[in-house]
């Protein structure tokens, strides 16, 4: 039975949608909607409408922006020879708030993920390879596509989701303008693997594959630290600054 305005129901029908909102808070939050002075939340429609309709997809790095090239590819001040490669555009903002970095950007739309069905067919591994060698594209179209996912760690059997034999690109690619590929993913399974593909997807290039440091976060305690982080930070160690 129908106790409150149908409007309603659909408008927390419709909150139930997004991500980690259950029935109770998308009901709050169309309670607070109904509280909100009119322009309010015809501000918010409009900026939910030009979402879909003015954002796109940079066709250099994929990131989320209102002009392709986006800004950061089209600054004469960014340094073009290092890439950072992130799985999301959230990823790039957090790095980008950190004002440490001064390079362009790689936005893979994801990590392979064989149980979600995940492959690197499905992301945007051989566009960040072409990025370094334009050759490496027409190498890709002129053979077959290698298919599946990647689920194997390093020191595993090589299948047909592995990354391309060398023989896709020529073994004496030559030098490219793209100096070092910084793997930004994040430190799960997932991150690993799909490290693991690029590295050896750009082994061929004449181009430094390094990834970000893991350890331990800034104000943390070592007791409550598992073994797996404190073993990479030991391993990333450096010196006393």
């Amino acid at each position: 039975m129908q106790f409150t305005s149908e409007s309603v129901e659909v408008l927390v029908e419709q909150f139930t949608k997004l991500p980690t909102i259950g029935k109770k808070t998308a009901r709050r939050l169309a309670n607070y909607v109904l509280k909100m002075p009119r322009e309010e939340v015809e501000t918010i429609a409009s900026a939910l409408t030009a979402v879909k309709e003015d954002v796109q997809r940079c066709s250099t790095c994929y990131v989320v922006a209102d002009r392709d090239p986006c800004p950061i590819c089209r600054s004469e001040k960014r340094d073009a020879s290092t890439i950072c490669v992130v799985e999301e555009s959230s990823d790039l903002t957090a790095i980008e708030q950190t004002n440490e970095y001064r390079g362009v950007y790689h936005v893979l739309g994801g990590v392979i993920s064989p149980l979600d069905g995940v492959g690197p067919d499905d992301l945007r591994v051989h566009e960040l390879a072409a990025r370094i060698d334009p050759s490496f594209e027409e190498a890709s179209a002129s053979s077959p596509s290698s298919g599946g996912s990647v689920d194997a760690p390093p020191d595993t059997e090589r299948d047909e989701t592995d990354p391309p034999e060398n023989g896709q690109v020529d073994a004496e690619a030559p030098a490219s303008a793209v100096e070092e590929v910084i793997l930004a993913v994040n430190p799960n399974v997932e991150g690993d693997t799909t490290a693991y593909y690029i590295s050896q997807l750009l082994d061929p290039f004449d181009v430094r594959v390094t990834r970000i440091a893991r350890g331990l976060p800034i104000g943390g305690d070592l007791e409550y630290a598992d073994e797996a982080t404190l073993s990479r930070a030991l391993e990333g160690r450096g010196h006393v600054q």
